[in-house]
């Protein structure tokens, strides 16, 4: 009888412990920190929308900082639009940085021997930073579409942050390259797959 009040005293012990670790687990997310700058003129609703769907996908607090002027020395070689890497290197910090920008940027692609490839954000891994735009995003779209690419990149590009890589594991999931084409960020869902949650925590 004594053998089995102490193995149930360990269980109680052991199940409360665990609801603490995840109680804590769950504080602990939470009081992730990622800073959202306007690069130059910003629609006040979009940084607010896009504070409310980090915030909610990733159970964390956004703060909307005060705007970076947008100045020449980040303009693609063209001057035609704004270069996504030199973007990231000037502004390059220490705290989780989400930068969104209205205007075009662009990249170099080796594989296609492109040196201005237009995209739709790119995200530092290993970093902390990365870079939305919504100029492309909002191209033939009504308003309502253009929020759901908008809201799926901005995961996205935090996922790397956040150290995932490119999910080869399953077509569906926002962490899937989008390859320069809009199709594959309209086609993925709102979610990521279970080997991605795993490689972040995620519960």
């Amino acid at each position: 009888m004594k053998k089995y009040f102490r193995i149930l005293f360990l269980l109680l012990l052991f199940s409360s412990c665990k609801e603490k670790s995840n109680s804590l687990l769950s504080i602990q997310k939470k009081e992730t920190i990622i800073h959202i700058v306007p690069l130059g003129n910003v629609d006040a609703n979009l940084l607010s929308f896009v504070k409310i769907c980090v915030d909610n996908f990733f159970n964390c607090n956004c703060i909307i900082e005060s705007k970076k002027e947008l100045t020449d020395d980040i303009l693609t070689d063209s001057k035609t639009r704004y270069e996504a890497s030199r973007i990231l290197k000037k502004y390059n910090s220490s705290q989780n940085t989400l930068l969104l920008i209205e205007k075009d940027i662009a990249c170099k692609n080796v594989k296609r021997g492109v040196k201005e490839w237009g995209i739709f954000g790119l995200g530092y891994r290993p970093g902390k930073t990365c870079v939305i735009s919504t100029f492309r995003l909002k191209r033939g779209v009504n308003n309502s579409k253009f929020k759901e690419r908008l809201q799926k990149v901005c995961i996205h590009e935090v996922g790397h942050n956040l150290g995932l890589p490119h999910c080869k594991k399953d077509t569906l999931c926002l962490m899937c390259a989008a390859n320069g084409t809009i199709t594959q960020v309209d086609k993925e869902k709102l979610f990521f797959c279970l080997n991605c949650k795993k490689q972040i925590g995620m519960q």
